[in-house]
């Protein structure tokens, strides 16, 4: 059958342009789930916007279309990226109001104000009125017009945030501020490292097993073989009094700007853009109309050496279908979407997806290579050291990989555009069990 590109599993636009996942959280009984949204443009032109996503689980949501509109004077260049707070049955919508200026601007230096705004809501559909918490004389004289995307989060009584910031001398760092209502903010301190990138965006104070991090989006690292591949990263800093040791969240083509959030049975829950701006290759469905998607949702546990696990949330294997074993070098035929549990000596194997992507161990190196140009858009090649091999699992769409590596050590994710939704596989030095996958139900109100 032929594939019309319409992801099964993954949230998606029906039309426009996606980005950031924003006020991930869970509220009245429902997750919520917002993103940056161009709904006039697959290319990202026109009104930025939040989208907004709500169900009992994340894999039975209703979409209502757009919340928050820049119609403001504080945002009225683009709602950007942000975060929400359940208290006292609100949801706190904080986010950046973006205003460009008129004139001769580099709108890094001059002619840009980054206005954290903050909405609340009593049923996650129909906002307040808005309110500017924070504009840039807020912010530290070194700080240059770049300040965005505040996560905010209440601690030892107290209200905090972070926001991601750039500096007038073009170093990537980020702004804490401390609150006791949640509207009247005070500059705490700023945190960074030396030589680590332009630009910090997107960042999240997290606490996986009583062990916290910090996890920044950082653009302008100098891009090596096997770390900092793409056009911008995204990974944490473990983080204590100072940031330590830090590591890619994902290691592929297709990732960037993630949000974590926790659920009601107190699991730590991540979801990030399958995407990143400025890219060197394309995406088919721009030219029918839509571009990009969210990851599918990680489980966040501690790994044995105090990094991150990530893992596909539990409630995915309840979409399996009867599983089908891949054997050695035999083809095994399957429809997409598709589950693929693997296991393998620790020596060299090859994995062949459909004749377009390639996914290869060998000398401790984990390699994702597409073979088909045209399947990739573009995308080549990425690598990851990863010592010995222990298994993989392996989440196919309708037009995206997610590779979890060891347990979840690490992963790698990318976009594919395949023809057919049938695809053949064949392992070389490896085997498993494959299982087609039940897609999410997603209701339209907007």
């Amino acid at each position: 059958m032929k594939n019309d590109l319409r992801q099964k599993l993954h949230i998606e636009p029906r039309k426009g342009w996606l980005n950031d996942p924003n006020g991930l959280s869970f509220f009245k009984g429902e997750y919520r789930v917002y993103f940056q949204y161009s709904p006039d443009s697959a290319y990202g032109d026109g009104d930025k916007c939040w989208g907004c996503l709500h169900g009992r689980d994340l894999f039975h949501l209703t979409y209502e279309g757009t919340v928050i509109l820049p119609d403001h004077p504080d945002d009225r260049n683009g709602v950007y990226s942000g975060c929400g707070l359940v208290k006292d049955d609100l949801l706190y919508l904080f986010y950046t109001g973006n205003v460009k200026e008129e004139g001769e601007h580099d709108y890094i230096t001059s002619g840009r104000g980054a206005n954290v705004m903050l909405v609340t809501t009593e049923d996650g559909i129909h906002m307040s009125e808005k309110r500017t918490l924070l504009r840039n004389s807020d912010y530290p004289d070194y700080c240059s017009c770049h300040v965005r995307d505040p996560k905010v989060w209440e601690e030892d009584g107290r209200y905090r945030m972070v926001l991601g910031a750039r500096t007038l001398e073009d170093k990537g760092c980020v702004l804490f501020y401390t609150s006791d209502d949640l509207t009247d903010w005070r500059f705490e301190k700023a945190d960074s490292v030396p030589d680590f990138g332009y630009m910090w965006e997107c960042p999240d104070v997290i606490d996986v097993g009583g062990h916290r991090f910090l996890g920044i989006s950082p653009q302008g690292l100098k891009h090596g073989e096997y770390t900092h591949q793409n056009v911008y990263s995204a990974g944490y800093f473990r983080y204590d009094d100072t940031l330590k040791e830090f590591e890619e969240w994902d290691y592929g083509f297709d990732f960037y700007a993630p949000q974590t959030f926790t659920a009601p049975d107190g699991r730590v829950i991540l979801i990030g853009w399958m995407g990143i701006g400025d890219i060197p290759y394309t995406n088919p469905t721009t030219e029918m109309g839509w571009q990009h998607c969210l990851t599918l949702p990680r489980e966040l546990t501690l790994r044995s050496d105090g990094g991150i696990i990530q893992r596909p949330i539990r409630e995915l294997n309840g979409r399996k279908g009867i599983p089908a074993a891949l054997k050695d070098g035999v083809p095994l035929m399957t429809q997409l979407p598709f589950y693929l549990a693997s296991f393998a000596p620790n020596e060299g194997f090859s994995l062949d997806i459909g004749g377009m992507l390639e996914l290869s161990f060998e000398g401790g190196i984990f390699s994702m290579r597409f073979t088909d140009s045209k399947a990739g858009g573009g995308r080549d090649i990425r690598r990851v050291k990863l010592g010995k091999f222990t298994g993989m699992e392996i989440i196919a769409d309708m037009t995206s990989v997610e590779v979890f590596l060891n347990g979840g050590e690490k992963v790698m994710s990318t976009r594919f555009y395949p023809q057919d939704t049938e695809l053949s596989i064949t392992g070389h030095g490896i085997a498993g069990s494959v299982y087609t996958l039940k897609g999410m139900e997603v209701h339209y109100n907007g």
